[in-house]
């Protein structure tokens, strides 16, 4: 695959020609505070993904609840991950500017997983919608948590 294909030339792919799911994978596997957590890549599509941290005691804060931190780390990511599929021909990586994150009940369950989806993606930046949900034993969902964020694409020769 040449270096210039565009990810117009073949339907799914991004400019460097690796799929969605691929380099959310690869970009999650190469952050050692994502293998810190344990974060696990879910569901990878353009313009979504979906990351899981399975509840543990060293992840918890002084009540038993999965820590805010581990939920503003999975919905930063997701948001990330999200659109890192969408990344313009030309864009190198990305980085979060902003988010804002509402944390709206207890994060208790085995669980905790993250969906991002974007709402608008432009050459500069993209704005992503993600919803932290908790799982209980029985596979039921409960919403934990609401972000909002924008991230900047990063070009050669921004930094």
């Amino acid at each position: 695959m040449s270096a210039d294909m565009s990810a117009g030339t073949i339907p799914g792919l991004l400019p460097d020609g690796e799929s969605p799911l691929d380099r959310v994978t690869r970009v999650l596997t190469e952050q050692p505070f994502s293998m810190l957590v344990g974060a696990k890549v879910g569901k990878v599509e353009p313009g979504r993904a979906e990351l899981t941290v399975e509840n543990r005691p060293d992840l918890t804060q002084n009540n038993g609840y999965i820590h805010g931190g581990v939920i503003g780390y999975l919905a930063d990511n997701a948001s990330g991950c999200a659109a890192s599929t969408m990344l313009p021909a030309g864009a190198v990586s990305l980085v979060t500017s902003e988010y804002k994150l509402n944390l709206v009940r207890p994060a208790l369950g085995i669980r905790a997983l993250a969906r991002g989806e974007v709402v608008k993606a432009g050459r500069r930046q993209c704005v992503v919608e993600t919803r932290v949900f908790c799982e209980d034993g029985k596979g039921a969902e409960k919403l934990v948590a609401i972000c909002l964020a924008t991230l900047a694409y990063i070009y050669p020769g921004d930094l």
